[in-house]
């Protein structure tokens, strides 16, 4: 298989090799350029988010130069494409650049354009970056690894893990398609149950081509230590994976409600409308409530994306809330606000008294559970992965059996009645990390 890394292009014309990959970040301005997915202001998601606000913290430190490439999908607004681009600056900033995706191979996750390789290359070259932070190699390609150890023999690259699109062909959730249940580990034989028209060995040298490019790398991190021990069980060095928080970087007061004698019964959604995301979940618990009589609370949905959802979970929320607009505002539970940005988060946060948080996914870190701590909002989440990892069933928070929608219906009736339970738990959210604390992380891992 000819990787797009071995196209003709022109070669390297720099060569850094008395820095060679160093300790301690070298005297002079060291340059990093940070690689996403998706530049947060054109797709809302936490791995987007979390890299741009560590490209805002790096680039306000003194000696580091901080690049921001991010890719547009697929489906990017065909505005932002210009004739014979392949990669262009992002609305008039400096150091931020987007890259232009076209033909994108979902299977191997590389781009089958030899123009849209030599451009990544050409910007390598122009912008000789220390160190390359891929936080996400989709819709670029896992194979610019590789292509970026071959242009800049000598630079460190750091590969963040958000999720499991490595090992899993299954949009990178590790949720088996066959049923939907949880997948622990992938393997030939289990993948192709989930994939029946790609066979066992397909998905043996599928792994075979993401190790060979991800073997380029000198560090990985993770947001949590769970989901350091899938990689490291997949294959991954364990000696070169670490565990790097990520946070809410833009920091907001934090805030209390007033104090009130009435029910903490308002529960938040923030997040993609996607089956992954669990707001299905919620929708379907609301629906137990009130066949139990139970209709003293009221969720608000906050997000969009619903066009990413699957066919048949898309029609259930949208058939779910054509219905709910054609009851009276007073027998409403559901109240749908739509697309939100982050300067958006405080005020609709102010709005409810709990964070909803019902991903059927194992989820690497969940950014809404940081930014509901900001405001002291305790968070209501599935009992499994990277939620489980930071909320502390009773301590902090609550948990719910993933997918469950009449164990979730109980936690919010309980939420809704038990006297106390808000403020005990609010007062035990703990601060999400700092803007320097996590760019202290990240330059501890770039300097080895």
């Amino acid at each position: 298989m000819k990787s797009p890394a071995s196209a003709k292009r022109k070669p390297a014309v720099y060569s850094r090799s008395e820095a060679a990959r160093p300790g301690p970040l070298a005297a002079h301005r060291t340059k990093v350029l940070l690689v996403s997915h998706f530049h947060p202001e054109l797709m809302r998601g936490g791995a987007q988010q979390s890299c741009y606000e560590l490209f805002l913290g790096l680039s306000a430190e003194a000696d580091i130069q901080a690049f921001f490439l991010a890719a547009t999908g697929p489906a990017g607004d065909p505005a932002l494409y210009k004739p014979g681009a392949r990669i262009t600056g992002f609305d008039g900033r400096n150091n931020e650049f987007i890259f232009l995706t076209a033909d994108y191979d979902f299977v191997w996750h590389r781009t089958t354009s030899r123009h849209h390789v030599e451009a990544y290359a050409e910007l390598l070259e122009t912008i000789q970056p220390d160190i390359v932070h891929f936080q996400h190699f989709m819709f670029l390609g896992v194979d610019f690894l590789s292509l970026t150890r071959s242009v800049l023999p000598d630079c460190r690259i750091v590969l963040t893990f958000h999720d499991y699109h490595t090992m899993c062909s299954a949009r990178g959730h590790m949720v088996r398609w066959t049923d939907g249940s949880l997948c622990s580990q992938p393997s030939p034989v289990r993948c192709h149950q989930c994939m029946p028209e790609r066979t066992p060995d397909h998905f043996m040298v599928r792994k075979m081509w993401f190790m060979r490019h991800l073997k380029v790398v000198d560090r990985f991190a993770c947001a949590c230590r769970f989901q350091i021990d899938h990689h490291v069980a997949w294959g991954i060095d364990r000696s070169k994976i670490f565990y790097v928080r990520n946070g809410q970087l833009n920091r907001a007061p934090t805030i209390l409600p007033p104090t009130s004698q009435g029910p903490r019964n308002r529960f938040g959604f923030f997040g993609q409308y996607v089956d992954a995301k669990g707001v299905h979940i919620v929708l379907r618990a609301v629906q137990i409530l009130r066949s139990q009589g139970f209709t003293d609370f009221m969720v608000e949905l906050n997000g969009d994306n619903i066009q990413h959802a699957t066919q048949a979970v898309r029609k259930e929320i949208e058939e779910f809330l054509a219905k709910e607009d054609e009851l009276m505002p007073s027998e409403r539970n559901v109240i749908n606000n739509g697309s939100y940005q982050v300067e958006n988060i405080g005020d609709r946060m102010l709005r409810i008294d709990w964070s909803l948080v019902p991903s059927t996914w194992w989820e690497s870190f969940g950014l809404v559970i940081s930014e509901a701590w900001m405001f002291k909002r305790p968070v209501i989440c599935s009992n499994i992965g990277g939620m489980a990892e930071r909320i502390e069933n009773e301590i902090n928070g609550l948990h719910f059996q993933v997918s469950d929608p009449r164990a979730l219906a109980a936690v919010i009736r309980r939420a809704c009645t038990e006297v106390g339970l808000w403020e005990r738990l609010s007062a035990a959210a703990p601060e999400p990390p700092s803007r320097e604390e996590v760019v202290k992380g990240y330059r501890a891992l770039y300097e080895g």
